[in-house]
């Protein structure tokens, strides 16, 4: 016969208590590092997205064929695009303009070179593909001049191309992130060739332009007002209807001076390519495309929307992501708008586009592409992309054939 179990004495009972209470630490600290894995992942990617970045290389180079005037890329969805191109390098040369593809392989594109390379040339490895084909104004052919457009962080340079004839017409130019004013001059000899001015302007914290205190992006939160000050440049230049064209971020720019500016009763509309209508559908895709965490990315909007995120990040000022929501916000929109944006961008979804034509199908017009990814819709397919601005530009009463 068994003898009874005794009932478990004080010190087993303090023992159990003390493993329980061990257990319950050890928990807390493991929620504690994930919490503080996490807080720090978002902190730096909420640090990535207000802070300009030099350009990264995107693919490699190959080979170079200075008898064939080829050059051989690493193939990414960008290099197997075909159209005009550009790609920034480091050597002898800094930047390349590519023609058609001349061969292809599991790996690796082949593309004409456009700029003539030497047999001597010495080209490092690293490169960046690039829509700019044009890097500097002068390859246009067309008149301009610089001019300086003062904001509130000094002045900040433009390119100023006149219309051949006498026009109140302007449309400026608005680049995206992590670029310069260049990008924008593939559009230039559309407007000229339908009779109006350009102005291709710069904005603070992208290279060009001056500095905020901070030398932070605010998303277009605070650069609006540099395409404000550029809209009120472009009135007292004679211009009493204005075009904002924005890119990628500048489309933010453009919306944003739309919603807010205070010479709104001159802009005339707006032609946005692949555009940033909702950065929080940007943040969302890119946080997927990196393979985060949900929690990560909405802690990192929480920190860039935050007063305290904005202390951390060395900001000028909260983020406002509300405000820079034109989905949220499209009745209050009254300019008609042009939308061009290939659904596969990779880079800034075209679903946010979609919901504002969805949202406001009386002022929208919807361009909708596909394969020419981000911000390279005039390279992959020049006829259609300027078919579509001038078609608009005359349903407008904007060009000189109207």
């Amino acid at each position: 016969m068994n003898a009874p179990r005794r009932a478990a004495g004080p010190r087993a009972s303090r023992r159990r208590i003390t493993g329980f209470r061990i257990a319950l630490s050890s928990l807390g600290l493991a929620l504690a590092a994930s919490v503080g894995a996490l807080s720090a992942v978002s902190l730096r990617v909420a640090r990535t997205v207000v802070r300009p970045a030099g350009r990264r290389p995107d693919t490699r180079i190959l080979r170079l064929d200075a008898a064939a005037q080829t050059i051989t890329l690493a193939r990414t969805p960008d290099t197997a695009l075909p159209g005009r191109y550009g790609l920034f390098t480091v050597g002898s040369a800094e930047y390349l303009r590519l023609g058609a593809i001349v061969g292809s392989e599991e790996t690796s594109v082949t593309r004409k070179l456009l700029t003539h390379v030497a047999a001597d040339s010495d080209l490092a490895a690293e490169a960046a593909f690039s829509g700019w084909y044009y890097d500097q104004p002068g390859q246009l052919h067309l008149p301009f001049h610089d001019v300086d457009i003062e904001t509130a962080v000094g002045p900040c340079p433009a390119w100023e191309f006149p219309a051949s004839d006498p026009t109140d017409v302007w449309v400026i130019q608005v680049h995206g992130r992590g670029t310069t004013r260049a990008e924008t001059l593939r559009a230039v000899p559309v407007f000229h060739a339908l009779g109006i001015t350009s102005l291709v302007v710069s904005y603070r914290n992208d290279g060009d332009a001056p500095t905020s205190p901070s030398g932070t992006y605010g998303l277009g939160a605070t650069e609006w007002r540099d395409l404000d000050a550029a809209i009120g440049y472009a009135r007292r230049q004679g211009a009493r209807r204005v075009i904002l064209m924005g890119w990628s971020m500048g489309g933010a720019l453009a919306l944003q001076a739309a919603l807010e500016s205070p010479h709104g009763d001159v802009i005339a509309g707006l032609v946005l390519d692949s555009p940033v209508v909702d950065w929080r559908t940007v943040l969302a895709f890119q946080g997927r495309m990196m393979r985060l965490p949900a929690p990560v990315i909405v802690l990192a909007q929480t920190t860039i929307r935050s007063g305290w995120g904005a202390a951390m990040l060395g900001a000028d000022e909260p983020i406002p992501l509300d405000r820079l929501d034109v989905v949220a916000r499209a009745r209050s929109l009254r300019h008609p708008l042009l939308i061009l944006h290939s659904d596969d961008d990779g880079f800034v979804p075209s679903d946010a586009s979609h919901a504002l034509a969805t949202a406001r199908p009386d002022l929208v017009t919807m361009e909708a592409f596909t394969t020419a990814r981000h911000t390279k819709l005039w390279n992959f397919d020049e006829t259609r992309w300027s078919d579509a601005i001038a078609r608009w530009l005359r349903e407008q009463g904007l060009s000189r054939e109207s």
